[in-house]
């Protein structure tokens, strides 16, 4: 017997709609960034960053005046000022936006044996492109499978958390729904391990002059999130761990630190800006620091250290003031995410 054309389990009638089927996704999600610097562009990022409810754990009746009537009338022009000084001119976006479509392109490459089965994209948490409108792309590409990638090293509810709420929420406006993986961390990763070392030790030998003190600078979360469980804090005491394994540095040598903080309750400590103080203070005039818990260089890396904490240093009575690029789009930085991404889509591809 003769098998008609068009026939068998993956055949469609000819007045099928048209779909595409068959690929599967690959999402890189980074917290975000505003699509100008201006006083409304910035309050539309901030209320969206700052509604989350995974991001400020306050009841809503509190927070709600609080970030209405006060945050959103004044931060706004402060922060678009701080953007303003690292802004990307030449693509009129923020740097994070930039590196992580870099990120995500130079992935595609890496995984070019995968074949046109294989889609990679990139979203932001917070600002554009979001989450839910890029697995909407992938799916309309006919992506049946997506792995979303949070990209941080280290779990935090705030963040890779919130993501995967965001990709989960998306999923369910959907009428076919795609199979959703999420990443999970990897802050002790060997090759994110050895990466952190090697670019450390490459900037040290950049340099003409030793420096004294090596501060690795993780982003904060209130002291609370931690003690209800979040395991954040011992994500980067491991990395801080096994960093200091791989370069031989020691504590007093190289250092964990927490910076970001905002309000007035207490967070991880220490605070970065405070040990940078002390350390200017008490006679160390050669600093270096570098950002283990951000994937791409943005905001906190750029502005907060390298601007505000190097004029900390420099104020106090330190003299040379050095901070470490993230791993961004570079090798190493290929490296980990190419690590991470075929390791979780075993058994898709």
């Amino acid at each position: 017997m003769t098998t008609p054309p068009n026939s068998g389990p993956t055949a469609r009638p000819a007045d099928h709609p048209p779909i595409e089927t068959g690929r599967v996704g690959v999402l890189l999600v980074n917290l975000g960034t505003p699509d100008a610097t201006d006083y409304w562009s910035m309050r539309r990022y901030l209320k969206e960053f700052l509604s989350d409810r995974r991001v400020i754990e306050v009841p809503k009746a509190i927070w709600w005046p609080i970030l209405n009537l006060i945050i959103l009338t004044k931060r706004p022009a402060a922060k678009g000022r701080d953007y303003d000084k690292i802004w990307n001119r030449e693509k009129n976006e923020g740097p994070l936006r930039t590196i992580t479509r870099s990120q995500a392109e130079f992935l595609g490459e890496r995984l070019s044996d995968a074949g046109d089965r294989l889609v990679v994209d990139w979203a932001m948490r917070y600002g554009n492109p979001s989450i839910a409108s890029r697995l909407e792309a992938l799916r309309k590409r006919g992506c049946e499978r997506i792995l979303v990638v949070p990209l941080y090293p280290q779990y935090a509810a705030a963040t890779t958390a919130t993501v995967a709420d965001a990709a989960f929420d998306a999923a369910k406006t959907m009428r076919f729904q795609p199979a959703l993986r999420i990443a999970p961390p990897w802050h002790d990763d060997p090759v994110y391990i050895s990466a952190l070392a090697s670019s450390l030790q490459a900037e040290i030998a950049r340099l003409e002059h030793e420096p004294e003190v090596i501060l690795a600078s993780f982003h904060g979360i209130p002291q609370r999130y931690f003690d209800a469980g979040d395991p954040y804090y011992c994500h980067c005491a491991k990395t801080m761990r096994l960093l200091r394994e791989a370069t031989g540095l020691g504590e007093d040598r190289l250092r964990a630190t927490f910076q970001s903080r905002f309000g007035k309750e207490e967070w991880l400590k220490p605070y970065t800006d405070e040990t940078v103080a002390a350390l200017a203070r008490s006679g160390v005039k050669r600093l270096m620091v570098i950002t283990p818990g951000f994937a791409a260089d943005c905001l906190e890396t750029l502005e907060e250290i390298g601007h505000e904490n190097r004029a900390v240093f420099l104020d106090n009575g330190g003299e040379r003031f050095d901070l470490v690029p993230c791993l961004n789009d570079t090798p190493l930085g290929l490296d980990v995410i190419e690590t991470v991404v075929r390791r979780e889509l075993a058994g898709w591809i």
